[in-house]
C-alpha cells in the first residue's frame, strides 16, 4: 500500500497522546476513522482530533472501504476478537500491548495473520524509542563488557483518592490478563529480548498483599537468557510514595549500566573509566517512532522490530512467571 490509512477501535486515554496523533505525523499515513461503543464519546475524540468519520460498531470501521489498517486501542480482552476481525477482513493490524490476555491467545492471533498473510505489529515502542536505542547500543558495543545479569526494581504507590482505590481495568485479570505486572513487566521484558537475546526459562512467585483489588501486587521473578545471562527482578505495586523505584541494571564484566523503564530520561554507565551519563527525553508522541516503522514495513521499504511472533514472548515470560 502507498498510503496507510488508519482506522482506530477503542479511542481511549493511550491514543490522545502516546499514539493517535502519531499517525498524522508519520510520512504517507492518516487517521480516517475512529471507533468507540460509546457513540458520545466517538464523536468527541473524532471532533477534537479532526478525523472525518467516527463509528460506535468495530465492524462498521473493520468494513469501510476507506480504511486500510486497524489498530486495536482496546483492553487486552478484546484484542484478540478485534484483531482477528480485522485480518480475516484483509486488513493489517497494530495491537496494544500487552498483546492478548495470555500466551495461548497471543498464539491464536498470529495463526490467523500466517494463515491469512495479513501482518501484525504491537505496541512494544520501546523498541523504537532513541532512549532504549542508546541502552541496546551500549550492550552492542562493548561498553561494560560481556553481560552476566539483569536486576530489575519497579515499586509504585497504589492509586487511592480520599482512601479509595481509583477503578482501573489495569487490575481486574478478567481485562488485562493479571495486573500492573503485566501490563509494565511487559515492556520490560520485550525489550530485553530485543536487547539480550531470548528468554529461555522464567519463574516466580505472585501475590496479593494488600488486597486492594484481585489482581497480584507484588511479584518476584528469576529468568534466564539464552545467551547464559541471569535475570532477578520484583516489583510492587503497594509501597508508600517515598519508596517509589523504577531501576533496572545490567551487571556487565567491565561495568554497569543504570536505566529506568518509566519514569525518568537518564541511563548511567558506571566502567573503570568513570561514570558517563545520557539523559534521553521521550518524544511528544512516544508510538510514533515505532509507527513509522510499522508504516514503512507495510510500504514495503523498512520493517517493524515488534511484530506479533515477537510481541508473543512476552505474554509467555509473564505467564510462566505468575503461572497463569
Amino acid at each position: 500500500m502507498d498510503q496507510v490509512k488508519w482506522g482506530i477501535i477503542g479511542c481511549g486515554d493511550v491514543t490522545e497522546v502516546k499514539s493517535g496523533p502519531a499517525f498524522n505525523k508519520v510520512p504517507n499515513s492518516e487517521l480516517v476513522a475512529v471507533m468507540r461503543r460509546d457513540a458520545q464519546k466517538a464523536a468527541n475524540y473524532a471532533f477534537r482530533h479532526h478525523v472525518p468519520v467516527w463509528y460506535s460498531d468495530a465492524d462498521a470501521l473493520i468494513n469501510d472501504p476507506n480504511v486500510n489498517a486497524i489498530y486495536v486501542a482496546t483492553p487486552p480482552d478484546s484484542h484478540a476478537e478485534y484483531a482477528i476481525r480485522a485480518m480475516r477482513a484483509g486488513k493489517p493490524v497494530y495491537v496494544e500491548k500487552p498483546m492478548a490476555l495470555n500466551a495461548v491467545e497471543c498464539e491464536t492471533m498470529n495463526r490467523v495473520s500466517n494463515e491469512t498473510g495479513v501482518p501484525l505489529f504491537v505496541a512494544f515502542y520501546r523498541r523504537a524509542l532513541p532512549y532504549f536505542l542508546k541502552v541496546k547500543e551500549l550492550i552492542d558495543q562493548y561498553v561494560i563488557g560481556d553481560i552476566r545479569c539483569v536486576l530489575i526494581q519497579l515499586q509504585q504507590p497504589p492509586a487511592i483518592t480520599e482512601g479509595q482505590v481509583q477503578p482501573n481495568w489495569r487490575v481486574s485479570p478478567g481485562v488485562s490478563g493479571g495486573g500492573l505486572f503485566h501490563d509494565l513487566a511487559s515492556h520490560q521484558f520485550d525489550f530485553l529480548e530485543y536487547a539480550l537475546g531470548p528468554i529461555k526459562t522464567a519463574s516466580g512467585l505472585a501475590r496479593n498483599q494488600a488486597g486492594l483489588y484481585a489482581a497480584d501486587d507484588i511479584v518476584v521473578a528469576n529468568f534466564e537468557f539464552e545467551s547464559g545471562v541471569l535475570g532477578t527482578g520484583s516489583w510492587c505495586f503497594t509501597v508508600n510514595k517515598e519508596q517509589r523505584t523504577d531501576q533496572t541494571q545490567l551487571i556487565g564484566s567491565k561495568g554497569k549500566i543504570t536505566f529506568c523503564f518509566f519514569e525518568k530520561f537518564i541511563i548511567r554507565v558506571e566502567t573503570e573509566k568513570g561514570l558517563d551519563e545520557y539523559t534521553i527525553p521521550f518524544p511528544e508522541h512516544v508510538q510514533q517512532p515505532l509507527i513509522d516503522l510499522v508504516v514503512k514495513d507495510l510500504r514495503g521499504v523498512g520493517k517493524s522490530t515488534s511484530t506479533g511472533e515477537t510481541a508473543a514472548r512476552s505474554s509467555y515470560i509473564l505467564d510462566q512467571i505468575t503461572r497463569h
